[in-house]
C-alpha cells in the first residue's frame, strides 16, 4: 500500500479542489519495469494514460528527481506521484448563458477575470449559475456538459464575493502541470484588499488554517500548529486612510479564506466582510456624520473588499512564463475614492 503524503488546500470557497499524494519504494529484489506500468498496478482506478499525464507534467518523481513515464524502476528506489482526484460527481453540468470576461484563451488554459457573486463550483446549495456552468456554455456551444469532463480543469478557486482572475486548464495535461506548479509555490498570486485600521507598513501572517469549531462556515487562524494546515500570507500597505487601509497581499500558501482569516486574525478584517465581522464600524468615532458615511461605504461595497489582482504562472505547452492584471472593479475603486475624498 503507498503512504498517502498530504492534500492540497487551494484558495477558494471549499476545500473540494484536492490532489492525492503517493509514495512507494521499490522492492529490494524488483526487476526493472517502466514506471508508468508500476504505479498502474500499485494506484487503484489510476489509469496509464492519467499516469503518463502525471509523468508528462513532472508530476512523478524517483529519489526526488522528475522522471518521463518511460523511466525503468530499480530496487530500492523511491518513488512518488501527484494525481488529481477524478470527479466522483456523474451529473451533468448545465450549460447557462452568463458573461465571462475572458482575459486570455488558447488550447490548454483560459484566464478569467471573475465578477464578485459569481460561484466558481456547484455545490453548497449553489447548483446553477455558477462559473462551471458558464464555461459549459462557452465550451459546449450551449448544450450540457458532463462533470466528469477533463475540460472542466479548475485549478483552483476564488471566494463567491472576491473578484479577480482565475485559471482554468483546458486538458488534464495542462490541469496536471498547472497543478504541480501551485503546489510547489512557484505561481503568483497578488490580491487586494480593503482591511479596518491600519497594519504595519509590511509583514507576514504565519499561522496554521482550519475549519473554526464555533463557526463551520468560517475559518480560524491556530498559531501553535494545533489544528488546520500551514498558511502564510505576505502583506504591505499602499494606501492609508487612517481607520482603513488598501493593503496588497501575496500569497506563499493556497487555504481556503486565507488573506480573510489571516487579517482577521492580526487584527484588521476585510472591509464589509460579513463572515469575518468586518461589516461593522471597527474604527473612527460614533459621529452621526461618520456613521453615515461607513454605511454609504457598505452600500458601495456590500462584499467583502478582497480583488485577486495579478496571476502568474508557466504556460504547460510553450513554457513561457505568463503574468496578468486585473484593474480593481468599480465598487472597490468608488469605495477608495470615497475614502479618499473623506480626508480632503
Amino acid at each position: 500500500m503507498p503512504d498517502e503524503i498530504t492534500d492540497i488546500d487551494l484558495e477558494g470557497e471549499d476545500e473540494n479542489l484536492r490532489y492525492e499524494h503517493f509514495r512507494f519504494q521499490a522492492d529490494p529484489g524488483q526487476t526493472p519495469i517502466r514506471i508508468d506500468k508500476f504505479l498502474t498496478d500499485r494506484i487503484t482506478n489510476a489509469s496509464r494514460n492519467r499516469i503518463q499525464n502525471s509523468a508528462d507534467a513532472g508530476c512523478i518523481c524517483v529519489n526526488g528527481k522528475p522522471v518521463k513515464s518511460n523511466y525503468k524502476i530499480k530496487p530500492g528506489e523511491v518513488v512518488t506521484i501527484m494525481l488529481d482526484y477524478p470527479p466522483n460527481d456523474t451529473s451533468v453540468i448545465e450549460a447557462k448563458n452568463i458573461p465571462l470576461d475572458i482575459v486570455y484563451e488558447d488550447d490548454d488554459v483560459i484566464v478569467i477575470n471573475k465578477q464578485a457573486g459569481l460561484v466558481v463550483h456547484p455545490g453548497h446549495g449553489n447548483f446553477d449559475n455558477t462559473l462551471l456552468n458558464a464555461l459549459a456554455w462557452h465550451y459546449n456551444a450551449g448544450t450540457a456538459l458532463d462533470a466528469n469532463d477533463p475540460r472542466l480543469g479548475l485549478v483552483h478557486r476564488i471566494d463567491k464575493d472576491t473578484s479577480g482572475l482565475l485559471l482554468v486548464a483546458k486538458n488534464p495535461f495542462a490541469k496536471t502541470f498547472l497543478a504541480k506548479q501551485f503546489f510547489d509555490k512557484t505561481t503568483d498570486r497578488l490580491y487586494n484588499a480593503v482591511v479596518w485600521g491600519v497594519p504595519d507598513n509590511e509583514g507576514t501572517v504565519t499561522g496554521n488554517i482550519g475549519r473554526d469549531p464555533k463557526d463551520r462556515l468560517r475559518m480560524a487562524v491556530f498559531p501553535d500548529g494545533s489544528q488546520g494546515k500551514h498558511a502564510v500570507t505576505h502583506y504591505r500597505v499602499l494606501e492609508n486612510f487612517h481607520y482603513v487601509s488598501l493593503v496588497e497581499c501575496k500569497l506563499e500558501t493556497g487555504r481556503t479564506h486565507q488573506i480573510r482569516a489571516h487579517m482577521k486574525h492580526i487584527g484588521h478584517p476585510l472591509f464589509s466582510d460579513a463572515r469575518y465581522g468586518g461589516d461593522k464600524i471597527l474604527k473612527g468615532n460614533n459621529f452621526a456624520k461618520y456613521t453615515r458615511f461607513v454605511e454609504n461605504c457598505f452600500a458601495i461595497c456590500p462584499r467583502q473588499a478582497l480583488h485577486a489582482r495579478t496571476l502568474g504562472f508557466e504556460h504547460p505547452s510553450t513554457r513561457k512564463r505568463m503574468l496578468f492584471d486585473s484593474p480593481l472593479p468599480q465598487d472597490m475603486r468608488e469605495l477608495l475614492d470615497k475614502w479618499r475624498a473623506f480626508f480632503n
